[in-house]
């Protein structure tokens, strides 16, 4: 591995669905074999040294699937959850979650506040769950916070800099991905960390989600170690 180690890796994982199509398996089945993929980058993250992985694993567009399968993502969750709980606390690994947790089933609020309650002491690696989240909405959200502090007078025109606005986004406080994985092919970034993805950079593979391994990780974290990174400068 390079010495060159990125702080903060996103992933849009996409390809579920087409990965069990392929197969002749109902959705959910591709679903439940990218969680597998998961703990893989969560394990690549812990042995790399990558302090911060993202995943965009439920957008609010998502809300308009099925029922069936919507309501079977949710049982993944909560499952996830309860299973990988102790495995967290133990390995150091912190929860986080951004996006309207308000809209999840209150089973999986209940789960989420309980694990990230559990693992908040930890600093190893923080891992964020972008659960019904939106990237447009969550500048709205900002934009919304801004204007009533304005209203109420403890915000002026002044005062509104890029960092005080990165401040109101649900990822204050973390550092902007320096990397983006995309999986399956697709050359989009779907209404994910519009904000924060400024000078990300990008690397995009033809897998499924479902079969990106560890091995896919580490060839992504080598194609960025050799990008220039110059944020606009010469």
């Amino acid at each position: 591995m390079s010495a060159v180690v990125p702080k903060h890796v996103a992933i849009i994982m996409d390809g579920n669905g087409r990965w069990a199509q392929e197969r002749g398996l109902p959705r959910i089945a591709g679903h439940e074999a990218g969680s597998k993929s998961i703990e893989r980058c969560v394990q690549a993250c812990l042995d790399t040294g990558v302090q911060y992985l993202t995943l965009y694993a439920f957008s609010s567009e998502n809300w308009k699937r099925p029922a069936l399968e919507v309501n079977a993502l949710m049982l993944l969750l909560e499952n996830f959850l309860n299973q990988k709980r102790d495995e967290m606390v133990r390995e150091g690994i912190r929860l986080h979650h951004i996006g309207r947790i308000q809209e999840l089933p209150s089973v999986c609020q209940r789960k989420l506040r309980e694990v990230m309650d559990a693992t908040a002491a930890n600093t190893k690696l923080h891992f964020v769950l972008a659960l019904s989240y939106s990237g447009r909405a969550e500048i709205v959200d900002a934009v919304k916070s801004l204007v009533r502090d304005t209203a109420a007078g403890t915000v002026s025109e002044a005062d509104i800099t890029p960092e005080l606005i990165a401040s109101r986004l649900n990822t204050a406080g973390m550092p902007d991905p320096d990397l983006l994985i995309r999986t399956s092919g697709e050359m989009r970034i779907s209404n994910f960390l519009l904000w924060q993805l400024s000078y990300t950079e990008i690397h995009v593979t033809k897998k499924f989600w479902p079969d990106f391994q560890r091995e896919d990780f580490l060839a992504a974290l080598e194609d960025y170690a050799g990008r220039s990174r110059r944020f606009g400068g010469v």
